[in-house]
């Protein structure tokens, strides 16, 4: 949830109504339904009909208008279109500046929903007056979001007394949300079944599923009970760590629709001049913020899955005199949006690290198929050359140095490897999504508190203490290992065996998926320039037609349309090699 600037409290304009969901359903689809065809007609059909230079002269500015477009739909909307806007503006790998910048002004751009209206829905979720059981509530919310808002409140003096907490933070969810967030899913359900017909598309990511794993996510993110235990769930895996505060739960005041939680607000994390004020060094928060972050990735596999600036604090904290101890910790807020890291992706994933960490670029893509990004069936002899060449030339450059260098250079690199890329399988697991969010907006806070900051820094110790930890491990994997292989000689007689009977018998068949993927190829090309060639025929044969018998010849060419579309289309809609 994000905090609102002082002038964006008060109450000048309120939230939209949900108006008539079929119109929202519809305006929804109609954006993109439109921006697809764009898409396709000048990414696709043109560089089909050799204009791929207008296609590339138009992208940049495309990308542009197309994120003002969505800037405003979701801003107008708000719902789940300002989650995917923000998703959208973190997704800093895949997506073009042009995109991603314009859109990373949706975290503060969610009206207010006035006050009487919180009042009304808080007081029928807990059965009783606001002002019974709190003392006061500050009608002008301290913080906004696309699902809820929070104001800050103080309890009631048994309820004071009974919980020990006094000052606490009142979250209530926007009135109708839960039929926008019905639309809205059913709209994202609608538009994903379109994109997994596209191969570019489906070839990379299962969207169906996708937009499953958004949807259970965002219906967890509005269930209050759920936050609740996840924060408690949180503090108790930090619990005894001096770096990290949760906020307490007043359970009695919770419900689905309400969260009440003790008031922890402190100096955000990228407040530079509040943290200077403070005694604070924001280039000592940085490596402090990004351990912990990996200790929730790697360790607990148990995550926060939005820690942008509005949701984490520096609390100072009493120390005695001429302690070592640090004079401040980090204070989480808003658990609504978490991750789980199932324990065969955590292994992955720490070995991602250690390779990263050691600039491995063999162990880093035999990690990232371990971790299922990609399938097991890739070729990746080209991605273990681009990995290595990688690390050797930006392995180890903080955010400072990685700006001097000459974006030609960057360009190129890119330029070099990604028709590899292209080309390889990949696929992204249950839950990936939310890793990828947190690991980017975990970058993105650390370089702005500290601009020379090195991720290597922090990395490499850390994947340091992984290899100890793994050490334990290494007697039960050699072991396995013997295992196998004595399971693998016992077998090799027989199959030996069954081989040269199979030769023997002229049985023996011998397949190369790359020459099977070629010879594919090969055959669709060939049935592409049959239905040219007809759709020459036809047109010219409709032509000539045409002056001695209208309407044969009109005949002839709108059905020369039919092997003109095949021929554009059927390698990329067709079956796959």
């Amino acid at each position: 949830m994000t905090a609102l600037p002082p002038e964006r409290t008060g109450l000048k304009k309120a939230v939209p109504a949900a108006g008539d969901t079929r119109a929202r359903y519809r305006r929804i689809l109609r954006f993109a339904g439109w921006n697809l065809a764009v898409t396709w007609w000048f990414e696709l059909f043109l560089p089909r009909i050799g204009l791929r230079r207008i296609a590339d002269r138009t992208r940049s500015r495309r990308m542009r208008r197309f994120a003002q477009k969505f800037h405003v739909l979701a801003v107008d909307l708000g719902g789940l279109m300002i989650k995917v806007g923000q998703f959208m503006s973190s997704r800093l790998d895949v997506l073009p500046p042009e995109i991603t910048k314009e859109l990373e002004g949706l975290q503060d751009e969610v009206p207010p929903v006035p006050f009487p209206a919180i009042r009304e829905l808080a007081e029928r979720e807990l059965g009783v007056s606001l002002s019974r059981v709190f003392e006061s509530v500050d009608e002008r919310p301290v913080a906004a979001a696309s699902l809820g808002q929070a104001h800050r409140a103080r309890l009631a003096p048994l309820a004071a007394e009974d919980t020990g907490l006094d000052a606490v933070v009142l979250k209530v969810q926007r009135p109708g949300i839960d039929a926008i967030i019905d639309v809205d899913l059913a709209a994202l359900r609608r538009v994903g079944g379109w994109l997994s017909h596209v191969h570019l598309v489906s070839d990379r990511v299962d969207m169906p599923a996708l937009v499953e794993e958004f949807a259970a996510t965002s219906l967890e993110e509005i269930d209050y009970l759920h936050e609740a235990h996840s924060s408690e769930r949180f503090a108790a895996d930090f619990a005894g760590d001096a770096r990290v505060s949760v906020p307490a739960v007043v359970w009695e005041r919770t419900t689905r629709r309400v969260l009440t939680l003790e008031d922890v607000t402190a100096i955000k994390i990228t407040d530079d001049v509040a943290l200077r004020a403070a005694g604070i060094d924001p280039a000592e928060v940085a490596p402090v913020f990004a351990a912990v972050m990996f200790d929730q990735l790697f360790t607990n596999g148990f995550f926060h899955a939005d820690p942008h600036p509005g949701n984490i604090f520096v609390t100072p904290v009493a120390v005695p005199e001429g302690s070592d101890a640090r004079p401040w910790k980090l204070t989480f807020i808003d658990f609504g949006m978490m991750g789980h890291v199932p324990a065969n992706t955590r292994s992955g994933l720490r070995k991602m690290l250690i390779a990263a960490a050691s600039r491995d670029g063999k162990g880093l893509v035999d990690a990232v198929r371990d971790v299922g990004v990609l399938l097991p069936n890739a070729e990746t002899t080209e991605l273990e050359q681009a990995m290595t060449q990688l690390f050797a030339r930006f392995g180890g450059m903080g955010f400072a140095e990685l700006r001097d260098v000459d974006p030609r250079e960057f360009r190129d690199f890119g330029n070099q490897f990604s028709e590899v890329v292209r080309t390889l399988p990949f696929q992204l697991p249950e839950n990936f999504l939310l890793i990828i969010r947190a690991m980017s907006l975990t970058s993105g806070v650390c370089s702005a508190l500290d601009p020379s900051f090195n991720l290597w820094d922090s990395v490499e110790p850390y994947a340091q203490q992984l290899i100890r930890d793994e050490r334990g491990n290494v007697v039960q994997d050699v072991a396995k290992q013997a295992l196998e292989t004595a399971a693998i000689t016992a077998r090799l007689p027989k199959r030996l065996d069954n081989l040269t009977t199979r030769f023997e018998n002229g049985t023996l068949a011998v397949t190369s998926p790359a020459i099977e993927r070629r010879i594919g190829r090969l055959e669709r090309m060939a049935r592409r320039v049959v239905s040219a060639v007809l759709f020459g025929a036809l047109l010219i044969a409709g032509a000539v037609l045409h002056g001695s018998d209208a309407a044969f010849g009109t005949v002839l060419m709108i059905v020369s349309v039919i092997p003109l579309l095949h021929a554009l289309l059927a390698g990329r809609f067709g079956p796959r090699g």
